[in-house]
Order: C-alpha cells, then structure tokens, then sequence
C-alpha cells in the first residue's frame, strides 16, 4: 500500500512539473505585441536677432585717394547710422578689399590689343548683428537715404535667428513625445489592447521655415533665415509594448 501511494504521489509530481515546465516554455517563447507610431511637436515663434549686412565702394585711378574717399565713405555710415539708434561698436567693418580694374581692348577687325588699367576698386563689408530686430529691419530699407549724399551701398537682405533654440528644440520634443502617446493609447484602446512600456524612440530632423510659407521639408533638416516669423517642427517615433 504504502509503495503504491508512493508510486502516485511519484506521478502527480511528474504531471505538474509537466505543467510548470511546459507553461515556463510558452511564456518564454511569446513575442509581445508592439505598436509602432509617429508623433509631431509644432510651434511659431518670432526671431529675435537679426543680421544685416551691407558693402560699399570707391572707383579711383589713385590708389591713395580711393582710399582716402573710402574712408569718408565709412565715416558718413557710422555717422547715419548713429542718428538711427546705432551704436558704433554694434556695426563690424571687414577688411579693405582692393581690385585692379583693367579693360580689354581690341582692334575693329576684333584682334586683341591687350589690357587698359582703368582704376582701382575698393570695397568695404559692414554688418550689424543686434537683438534690436525692428530698429535693424527698418535701418535696412531706409538705408538708400545714402545714396543722396553720393555713398555707393548696397544692402543684404537681413537674416533672421533665434538664440533660445536648444530651449524650443526640448520643448519640441517633449510636445512630439506626448503626442505619440496619446495616439499609441488611442490605438491600442479602441484595438481592445493595454499600452504597456516603451520600447524603443527615435527623434526625428529638427525643421525650421518661415510662416505661411511653401518651403519643402529636408532630408537634413531646413534653417530658415530670410523670415523673422518661424515655425519649428520635429517628429518622434515611439514603439510601445502592448498586451
């Protein structure tokens, strides 16, 4: 008796270790479902640097006195500009630039005859980078007033900047990140599924254009700079487990 209770009690054993063993492997080789989606953080804001830029010029066959008249030129700028809120130590002057004009000439029967020199070209670069971005703007269309007191200028269109972008960059994320999630719970719930934890996240390009405006997307991200109002975009793509 006490062999065959022995003996079932043996059995039992066996048959639920079966059972432990077999459950063990069906857990252990179940995939757990995923959901895979794509969230998007959006938002417009107002540049608040801007950078102007503008050249001007002096056409003399005297060197010395291209010079001297390139000079005058810079010192009536600086002194326009100062009348419209400019400070000096805001406006940076590149390097001279010097060219050698020369012509080629060519008889009536179109044989070359050799070069002329003409004069000497010189150039100067201003540029103003200020977080006055409506005082600079306005400078930069009104600055043909110049041309009256005989100063050759000619302006840049102005570049528009943002200096809290890693600040908006963050926020984007944090807005495309909670969008994905509301629409991985919307999906996983209206599909009958439990939204359990994330898998796995990938950030997408970080894409600045100017309001209201066609420009295309880029494969490697787009910076607008000719528009003072900006949109920033950027997607995130999150995997979800579910059950």
């Amino acid at each position: 008796m006490k062999k065959h209770l022995s003996a079932l009690v043996f059995a039992i054993a066996i048959v639920v270790a079966s059972i432990i063993f077999g459950n063990a492997v069906i857990n252990r080789n179940k995939k757990a479902g995923t959901i895979s989606v794509t969230g998007l953080g959006k938002t417009d804001f107002t540049s608040d640097l801007i950078v102007w830029e503008a050249r001007f010029s002096q056409v003399n066959a005297d060197l010395k006195q291209a010079y001297a008249d390139l000079k005058k030129d810079k010192e009536a700028i600086v002194s326009y500009f100062k009348t419209k809120g400019i400070a000096e130590d805001a406006i940076i002057f590149s390097a001279v630039e010097t060219n050698k004009n020369m012509k080629q000439n060519y008889s009536s029967e179109g044989k070359y005859m050799g070069q002329q020199f003409t004069g000497y070209t010189l150039s100067q670069t201003l540029q103003i980078n200020s977080k006055d971005v409506e005082k600079v703007e306005k400078l930069s269309r009104e600055v043909t007033e110049l041309l009256n007191k005989g100063i050759q200028l000619y302006s840049v269109a102005p570049r528009y900047y943002y200096t809290k972008l890693e600040d908006l960059k963050i926020e984007m994320v944090s807005k495309a990140t909670e969008n994905a999630r509301l629409r991985a719970k919307s999906i996983s719930e209206n599909s009958g599924a439990k939204l359990g934890e994330l898998s796995t996240a990938q950030m997408g390009i970080f894409q600045i254009t100017g309001q209201n405006s066609n420009e295309d997307y880029s494969w490697g991200g787009a910076f607008n700079t000719s528009s003072k109002e900006k949109t920033a975009s950027i997607t995130m793509k999150l995997t979800y487990l579910i059950d």
